[in-house]
């Protein structure tokens, strides 16, 4: 007998777990449909693998610069294989816990590919999933009254570059390598390729970046992605801008070699390795939209709102419907789902008011508007800025680059934008989300009193800033 759900989620990772253990919440009868392991990219080739190994580089940066704190440390040596086993030991233990949620909230997991067939006698509408099995096991049928396509996405590449997984690499493949190259060329400056950049950097691998803008970091305010650049040059890293890479000059076998078009002509590139980092698109052949009336652009599947598709039983969130692409994002955009489903009126989400981060060396995050999208968009604006180099902790930390800036509507007082660079904003920028969600003004940011010595005083004194009245500066 086939089994019937009141909802099926194709695709285990934050943005289907999570909104398959909200629906579960709602008293919903849930089952996912997994063709890799739970939890998905970000547990398993993203979010959490990469932040472990970037831990590792930091550690490893900070041990061989203990000398500066007092501290004498003789032959600081990596081993990459244990960096490597506590990255596994991580994700391991993450993968355990989501399996645990699954089982607390009675969501039955199905471990295979799971397909949305048209009309047939299980079903009037199309939305019965087939899930076919790897070892070649009799396909299942399931009956939902919704589905949610969270199917996440993949690596994209550049035409002409074929990634053999030895010489010419994702982020995918560049996570388990065994050992570190000498040296790499990272194709494409945008967040994925700066963080790897930044942790190779640190792990003492010679990095070389070749980005086809004129601006790494190139959705970042102007001023944050110049502060990285400088940074990043200044320990090692070679970031070309304007440079567009000649795929079918790509030569590999003791190096890999790639010519890229300069402003001032074609320059030859070497190194041991190469990371193609251009961006992901949606994984969305072959899950039998074409039995739909789904409707997609670019791959990627186009919803309302409240992530309905054209087949109003139908949702999709997360990468596969392109936007921000971010694990928090992708939950926030399953629970919105999930609710709407059961006519529970969720309120929409205001893509600028989310906080987006960098894991880098040094960190960026930021929330709302750039300097440059809010004159575009015809604001009249001031702008604060305030140096770590100001802030006490930042020295006793040992790490005082960067700053934070702040973009405030001059007519309104009401804060635009919040952007950070340096030590430890990926966990500060939440006061700036907040502050955003509350409409709050540069003022009442100030008249928070942030406690010395701490990072958070940033954010205070760039408050001030805004009307030239900062108090350390």
């Amino acid at each position: 007998m086939t089994k019937e759900y009141d909802l099926v989620v194709l695709g285990g990772g934050t943005g289907g777990y999570v909104a398959a253990i909200r629906a579960a919440q709602l008293g919903m009868q849930v089952a996912i449909v997994e063709a890799n392991k739970l939890g998905g990219t970000c547990l398993h080739r993203g979010c959490i693998p990469s932040k472990a190994l970037l831990r590792s580089a930091e550690v490893f940066k900070q041990s061989k610069e203990a000398k500066e704190f007092g501290v004498d440390v003789k032959d600081v040596t990596l081993n990459f294989s244990a960096v490597q086993k506590r990255k596994n030991g991580i994700v391991n233990t993450l993968h355990q816990g989501v399996q645990g949620l699954m089982k607390k909230g009675k969501i039955d997991v199905f471990e295979g590919f799971g397909r949305i067939l048209g009309p047939s006698i299980f079903s009037p509408m199309p939305g019965t999933i087939s899930i076919e099995y790897a070892n070649g096991d009799e396909n299942t049928m399931i009956v939902p009254k919704n589905v949610l396509i969270a199917t996440g996405s993949k690596p994209r590449t550049l035409p002409g570059l074929e990634i053999d997984g030895k010489y010419v690499l994702t982020s995918d493949e560049a996570l388990e390598m065994n050992e570190l190259p000498h040296s790499i060329i990272i194709v494409g400056g945008g967040v994925i390729g700066i963080e790897w950049a930044s942790m190779l950097a640190d792990f003492g691998v010679e990095v070389t970046v070749l980005e086809y803008l004129d601006q790494i970091l190139p959705t970042e305010d102007e001023a944050i992605a110049r502060e990285a650049k400088r940074l990043l040059k200044k320990k090692g890293v070679k970031i070309h801008t304007g440079a567009k890479v000649i795929s079918d000059s790509l030569k590999t076998g003791e190096t890999v070699e790639i010519k890229a078009e300069m402003k001032k002509g074609e320059k030859i590139f070497q190194a041991e390795k190469m990371l193609v980092s251009v961006g992901r698109e949606a994984n969305s052949d072959n899950i039998g939209l074409q039995n739909t009336d789904i409707q997609t652009e670019k791959g990627y599947i186009q919803t309302n709102e409240f992530y309905q598709t054209k087949e109003s039983h139908i949702y999709a969130i997360g990468d596969v419907i392109g936007g921000m692409q971010l694990a928090h994002v992708a939950s926030h955009e399953g629970i919105i789902a999930v609710e709407h489903m059961a006519n529970q009126n969720p309120t929409p989400l205001d893509y600028t008011k989310i906080a987006s981060c960098i894991y880098s060396n040094p960190e960026a995050a930021s929330v709302g508007l750039t300097e440059k999208q809010a004159l575009e968009q015809g604001y009249e604006i001031k702008v604060g800025k305030f140096s770590f180099k100001a802030i006490g902790k930042a020295l006793v930390h040992g790490d005082s680059d960067g700053f934070v800036k702040i973009i405030a509507d001059k007519k309104t007082e009401d804060i635009l934008g919040i952007h950070m660079i340096g030590p430890h904003v990926t966990d500060m920028i939440s006061e700036a989300g907040l502050a955003m969600v509350l409409d709050a003004t540069p003022w009442e940011i100030a008249g928070t009193v942030h406690p010395h010595p701490s990072l958070s005083e940033i954010m205070g004194e760039a408050a001030l800033a805004v009307d030239g009245n900062q108090i350390h500066g």
